[in-house]
């Protein structure tokens, strides 16, 4: 019988080379001889949670707790993540934040996730009086002050929270990404006042900051982008046939990020025969599974094609009921609807639109993740929105019956007319219920989750206006791109 600590040799190798599925296995096999290791626990933990295998990952990391992990404060801040980010179970993931917080009442990282977890519910006293606390116990956590700003958007700028904002950005040892976190959120209080020469300076400002705190990833690569589209259209270049029963298929909800979609998830949420699961990132996540993206797919035998829907129906935090349906709101998901109507032929697209302008500037305010690079620069903007509307031309060439344009001013401004031939595009029928949807106590995980607890309002329709001088020559390159 080999030892426990030969074991524990062969499972830290493996996982220090990546071998998930392997390295998974030998911790296994090593807790399974000697359970009274806690931070083997631990890592078997890390690496279920990488695999996807969510409830092995809570129960790994409540081995370590019994075992007497140190720091089990940690321990307690991973399990809420898995609960809020992957399960939607926004009450054991406060629950076991504040087991962390109970540990080390100072824990920032729980502070601030408990903070962002009252935002998600639309909690916005208790979400400022988290970050209030993060701030007391770290007076120099950026990302406390960022947050706490976030929640500060008045006509009427708090001029004592702006002026900290400001001397923080003059730190000469701040790292960018702190940087770039203060710099959007000043943006978004200069925004909010009306100060919009200040705004977009510091919104530059932020988005350099974030392309620096990025590196490589921060750069948007143009002939990257049109290589990857042209691929796409290559591959899925007929449309998709199958005989998969797809009662369950989720209504899969794309656009461009600030482009509508949490607002028409919303609403679809409040019926009564709807689910809303969020922005979810099961598609991205397959893909990342996938060999030979995107020109493997065509060559996938029924089997293999069977074990990603298979990936896809396991991973959903819901199960579909059968007279229910589920929605997938993940923006870029444009990006693969190839993929998605080839796993489910008769999938519904819900395609969320904007003013180009308008959806370019709210883009260009929102602190994304660097490697969404096109964000950072308007010119990548422009060049990313035309390849965006190129492949859209093509998806709808190819299934034109399953793809509803829902566009987001024409919603704000006449929403049942709007509405209505959505819900028949589904096979819905009206509630009234669905223009109160920003009363519903739903959990939102998206930049806009002050905006849906608001009842239907234009008045982010020709936000770019506020910015004319700033976007001179965007609008005619955007024209010219389209």
């Amino acid at each position: 019988m080999e030892r426990w600590q030969d074991l524990l040799r062969e499972a830290s190798r493996l996982r220090a080379l990546g071998h998930l599925d392997e390295a998974i296995e030998a911790y296994e096999r090593l807790l399974a001889a000697n359970p009274q290791l806690p931070d083997s626990w631990y890592n078997l933990a890390w690496l279920q949670r990488k695999a996807r295998r969510f409830n092995d990952a809570l129960n790994s990391y409540g081995r370590a707790l019994d075992a007497g992990v140190s720091e089990p404060e940690e321990v307690h801040l991973n399990r809420a993540v898995i609960y809020a980010d992957h399960l939607h179970r926004s009450e054991d993931a406060e629950r076991e934040l504040l087991a962390a917080l109970a540990l080390n009442g100072c824990y920032v990282p729980a502070l601030l996730n408990l903070g962002n977890l009252h935002e998600d519910r639309g909690e916005r006293a208790s979400a400022r009086s988290a970050y209030a606390r993060a701030l007391e116990c770290d007076p120099d956590s950026a990302l406390a002050l960022a947050r706490l700003a976030g929640l500060s958007h008045r006509t009427e700028l708090d001029q004592a929270l702006a002026l900290r904002l400001q001397k923080a950005l003059l730190g000469t040892d701040l790292d960018p990404a702190d940087k770039a976190d203060l710099g959007f959120a000043l943006a978004g209080m200069l925004d909010a006042a009306g100060k919009y020469e200040q705004a977009f300076q510091a919104a530059a400002e932020a988005n350099a900051a974030s392309r620096a705190a990025g590196g490589p990833a921060g750069h948007y690569d143009r002939a990257a982008t049109e290589a990857f589209v042209k691929r796409l259209i290559g591959t899925f270049d007929h449309p998709a046939t199958g005989t998969d029963s797809n009662a369950d298929a989720p209504i899969f909800i794309c656009g461009l990020f600030r482009s509508g979609s949490t607002l028409v998830e919303q609403i679809l949420g409040a019926h009564s025969r709807v689910h809303s699961s969020g922005e979810l990132d099961l598609i991205p996540a397959l893909v990342e599974r996938i060999e030979d993206y995107p020109e493997g797919i065509p060559n996938a035998d029924a089997a293999t094609l069977q074990s990603w829907r298979d990936f896809y129906r396991n991973g959903l935090p819901v199960a579909p009921a059968a007279d229910q349906l589920v929605t997938d709101k993940r923006p870029d998901n444009f990006l693969h609807i190839g993929l998605i109507k080839t796993l489910f032929p008769t999938a519904k697209i819900v395609h969320t639109r904007r003013q180009p302008l308008d959806n370019l500037v709210s883009l260009y305010f929102l602190h994304l993740d660097p490697s969404m690079a096109y964000a950072l620069d308007l010119d990548d903007a422009v060049h990313w929105y035309g390849q965006y509307e190129r492949l859209m031309a093509h998806w709808k060439s190819l299934c034109p019956n399953d793809i509803f344009d829902v566009d987001y001013d024409a919603l704000v401004r006449e929403p049942r007319a709007v509405i209505e031939p959505l819900l028949s595009f589904l096979g819905l029928e009206w509630e009234d219920r669905l223009l109160d949807f920003h009363q519903a106590s739903s959990t939102v995980k998206t930049a806009s989750v002050w905006q849906v607890r608001q009842p239907l309002h234009g008045r982010s329709s020709g936000r770019w206006r506020n910015y004319a001088a700033q976007l001179d020559g965007i609008a005619a390159r955007l024209s010219n791109k389209r």
